[in-house]
């Protein structure tokens, strides 16, 4: 019997990293895909991404809004946990596939938990070390499916009381598109986005919601020494979390200096192809501490958003300040780094593929048991 297979992505990170699942999914035979469109996707402030996912042009796509600016993390989740109810309602799917530790992750997991249907979350059992962590871990104990980037996340698992047979070893989705011959060239992508540099870094920094009152200073400290640096930068609007805002403010003082070229979003594969060419990525997004070592790009990872995530010695670390960021920022061209496989090889989909295309996967009960150690 046909399987309709839900998956819900509500970033612009979320859909380049299990995008490539979904076209997988998309194109197999016994399957149909159903795609549910959301959160910062939907939003004009942060490039209504959800153009990119139109392009895809899925046969079955929902672009729902679920919040307005700057609107609480908890009435988010009770928007889209209704979003999601009312869409499982009329299309009644066989699994709902979620990905990491967003809200948009966790309202599927729930709706998917409490209406009897297998929920697969892909990248499970990390660690970052805020509160993406509890939100996670949560995802992971509503879930039936785990399919996680590597054996560490797997015995996290475990640890969890997940049952081993439930889980599944693929790797981090994104890195197959890293390691493709689909991107576009660097000259495209520097067209598409009118940019100009020669050499450049990569910045990326993302609110800590438990650190929302200093932000703005710690915004300010990095931009300050970045403009101090003399280098020219690419620099990616943040996520949506509380405190965007005030990193936006410190932002909009730059989007005008001719060594800062802003973009509220671009498209996953012209970054793939602007980081990997780059000469650095600074700020806390976990492209720095996941992506690119998978380039062997060396870069600086902020404050505390990533400090329980692996890294290689490809990452330097640094406080908020900016005397820490300035003395990291002089060490980057010393690095000697090399590619890292720690999330995964590059065959996600092919491995994804194979295990939602079993019996045993479909075998696994929506009856969930604690295991103990």
């Amino acid at each position: 019997m046909m399987k309709k297979i839900l998956f819900v992505t509500g970033t612009r990170a979320d859909f380049g990293k299990i995008k490539s699942l979904m076209d997988k999914v998309e194109s197999m035979e016994g399957f149909e895909l159903h795609v549910l469109v959301t959160g910062m996707h939907m939003m004009k402030l942060y490039g209504s991404t959800f153009n990119e996912v139109k392009k895809q042009n899925y046969g079955n796509s929902y672009l729902i809004s679920n919040q307005h600016i700057d609107e609480p993390m908890c009435s988010v989740l009770s928007n889209t946990i209704s979003i999601i109810s009312r869409l499982v309602n009329s299309i009644d799917p066989d699994m709902i596939v979620v990905h990491g530790d967003r809200i948009e992750a966790l309202a599927g997991a729930t709706v998917g938990a409490l209406n009897h249907i297998r929920v697969c979350h892909i990248e499970g059992g990390e660690l970052s070390g805020t509160i993406d962590d509890s939100i996670r871990h949560s995802i992971t104990k509503l879930s039936h499916i785990h399919m996680v980037a590597n054996d560490e996340a797997k015995q996290r698992l475990i640890q969890m009381g997940e049952n081993k047979k439930a889980i599944f070893i693929i790797g981090s989705p994104d890195l197959d598109i890293m390691d493709s011959g689909s991107l576009p060239s660097l000259e495209a992508a520097k067209n598409h986005y009118d940019i100009e540099f020669e050499r450049y870094g990569i910045v990326m920094f993302h609110p800590v919601t438990s650190e929302e009152k200093d932000i703005e200073q710690y915004a300010s400290n990095l931009f300050k020494v970045l403009d101090r640096s003399g280098k020219k930068y690419v620099v990616i609007y943040p996520n949506n979390d509380p405190g965007s805002l005030k990193i936006l403010d410190v932002i909009g003082r730059y989007k005008d200096h001719t060594n800062f070229k802003v973009f509220p979003s671009i498209n996953f594969e012209s970054f793939l192809v602007l980081l990997k060419n780059s000469d650095f990525i600074i700020g806390n997004s976990s492209a720095g501490v996941r992506e690119a070592p998978f380039y062997g790009l060396p870069s600086v990872n902020i404050g505390t958003r990533q400090n329980s995530r692996f890294r290689g010695p490809s990452v330097l670390d640094c406080g908020y300040s900016e005397k820490d960021i300035e003395r990291v920022l002089t060490q980057i061209d010393k690095l000697n780094v090399e590619k890292s496989t720690w999330f995964g090889k590059g065959n996600s989909t092919e491995l994804f593929q194979s295990h939602i295309d079993s019996e045993r996967m479909w075998d696994i009960p929506v009856q969930k048991v604690f295991v103990d150690l």
